[in-house]
């Protein structure tokens, strides 16, 4: 499988990769403020393509449960100093900026992004499919019940993995319409956005049929609370969270997925790997 981003390609068939986790905001749930100042993403973000980080994920707003929108030109005072030097330091590696605007994520792609990754699946922003589609820029849609604000109040379904499938076949057919080329996309069922535990866990279970669709499947378990609930212990700290996030990363690569969004990047590079030597054998 070939996911193209602008004029390039990552190759997908033989092994996954990893978006490491750059939250350039004071309220992000695992890091909130720990690289809010420019030096210390720059510093973090290095690391992690030291560490084997294939596309580094600037975010510049925090999608947490219960948390509010930033205003556009904040968001961008957060992430443009960030990706520019990021571009010019690291030309090979692959930068998504994590956003639902369209203007933002305008200004991230002309100042050296290649990727949107859209938590709203082009829902939040009317003009966010010709800002991908103008720039040959790769997408990400992911599945999100609600918003960040009220997307864990009382979330239900009745089929989890029905739902989500059509849901996200549906994002990925407007886009199609849009312009945006099929090959260019790729999808996220979006653990714990508008999820409760049992649905993540049937999420996980079933990852597989999400490959149906065709298009890199993408995921993000990293750290979040149903790793804590699935230990029976809702108080663990972040911390300790590293290695369940290691063991569901191995999980979820033997269950199709091709892109693993973490905090962590040492531990669970050597977990994909691990796994995809296990599965070519």
């Amino acid at each position: 499988m070939i996911w193209r981003i602008g004029d390039r390609a990552l190759e997908l068939s033989s092994s996954a990769h990893l978006m490491g986790v750059l939250n350039v905001t004071p309220d992000s749930f695992a890091d909130g403020g720990a690289f809010l100042d420019h030096d210390a993403a720059l510093q973090h973000g290095s690391d992690m393509v030291a560490q084997g980080a294939t596309i580094i994920d600037v975010g510049g707003e925090s999608s947490r449960p219960g948390s509010n929108p930033v205003p556009l030109d904040e968001e961008l005072r957060r992430v443009i100093p960030v990706i520019r030097p990021l571009r010019e330091q690291f030309p090979h590696i692959f930068i998504s900026i994590d956003t639902y605007k369209a203007e933002t994520a305008k200004r991230c792609l002309e100042a050296g992004a290649d990727i949107v990754n859209d938590i709203t699946a082009l829902r939040g922003d009317p003009d966010m499919t010709e800002v991908v589609r103008s720039a040959g820029a790769g997408v990400i849609l992911m599945h999100m019940k609600g918003s960040p604000k009220t997307m864990q109040i009382n979330p239900s379904y009745g089929d989890v993995i029905a739902e989500v499938l059509d849901f996200l076949r549906m994002q990925r057919d407007i886009a199609v319409a849009g312009g945006i080329q099929m090959d260019k996309i790729a999808i996220d069922p979006g653990f714990g956005f508008g999820k409760r535990l049992a649905d993540n866990v049937e999420l996980a279970r079933n990852l597989n049929r999400f490959a149906t669709l065709g298009h890199p499947v993408v995921v993000g378990i990293s750290k979040k609370s149903p790793l804590a609930q699935l230990l029976g212990n809702p108080k663990l700290s972040f911390d300790d969270r590293v290695w369940p996030t290691v063991a569901f990363t191995s999980l979820l690569r033997e269950k199709g997925a091709n892109v693993v969004r973490v905090h962590d990047v040492t531990p669970n590079l050597q977990a994909l790997r691990m796994t995809d030597a296990i599965l070519a054998q």
